[in-house]
């Protein structure tokens, strides 16, 4: 960093960035750390999660789509913030069926990483328990939508890297789904394979991948070696 290179602030510490970073990406490559969902360093920010949210004077922003500007204060590390944060979190659990123990994503799962991390002890709200799909047609791929956070990610990756356009979100508010664009709304009838990047950015356990099921044991995981938290940038962009 030199006298030339921009910067702003973030919890009192000064971070510097490269014009067209946004908050996020400019603190991650800092070495600080801000949760996210439906970031992915690979594709356009979205700012659907609201996990990644800072506050920047009286307003609350999506740090992954908010532009780094000179002189910014930033604040992440508040009491307030947190709380918001794990509310957003207890709110996907409930909306969802999230399994932990019984799910092969434990320990790879950033929806359950962040919540450890946050010390989410409860879902706290009452479980919705919605009457999700789990669609094994495809030879390789699981998906099963009761995992599913809606972040979008394999929508996105489907779309502007995979140039495919499997999967889509119908629906609004509560009712949204996670949607496959075929006639029989299977993904065994779509042109889905393991070369997409659809097939590796989900971050919790609605697309994975047959035949490979608790390869590493639980325990031995991702996130079961240190908290989210502790990941470094490089490190955050291979989860």
């Amino acid at each position: 960093m030199n006298e030339l290179t921009p910067t702003f602030t973030l919890d009192g510490k000064t971070v510097p960035f490269e014009p067209g970073q946004t908050i996020l990406q400019a603190a991650m490559d800092a070495g600080h750390y801000l949760p996210y969902l439906c970031y992915h360093p690979d594709l356009k920010p979205h700012g659907s999660c609201k996990v990644c949210s800072v506050k920047i004077g009286q307003q609350m922003v999506s740090s992954c789509t908010t532009a780094a500007q000179q002189g910014l204060v930033v604040e992440s590390d508040t009491h307030q913030l947190k709380e918001e944060r794990r509310i957003v979190i207890q709110m996907l659990f409930v909306e969802g069926n999230h399994f932990c123990p019984s799910c092969e994503k434990s320990g790879n799962c950033q929806l359950q990483a962040i919540a450890y991390d946050m010390q989410m002890r409860s879902p706290h709200y009452p479980q919705f328990f919605p009457n999700r799909s789990v669609d094994a047609s495809h030879p390789d791929f699981l998906l099963d939508t009761n995992r599913c956070i809606l972040c979008s990610l394999c929508v996105r990756a489907s779309r502007d890297i995979d140039g495919k356009n499997v999967f889509g979100l119908s629906g609004r508010g509560i009712n949204t789904r996670l949607t496959v664009n075929a006639a029989s709304g299977k993904l065994g009838d779509t042109d889905f394979s393991a070369d997409d990047k659809a097939a590796h950015v989900c971050p919790v356990g609605a697309i994975l991948p047959k035949r490979k099921g608790f390869i590493v044991p639980i325990g031995q995981r991702t996130y079961d070696d240190k908290p989210i938290s502790q990941f470094t940038a490089l490190e955050r962009k291979g989860n």
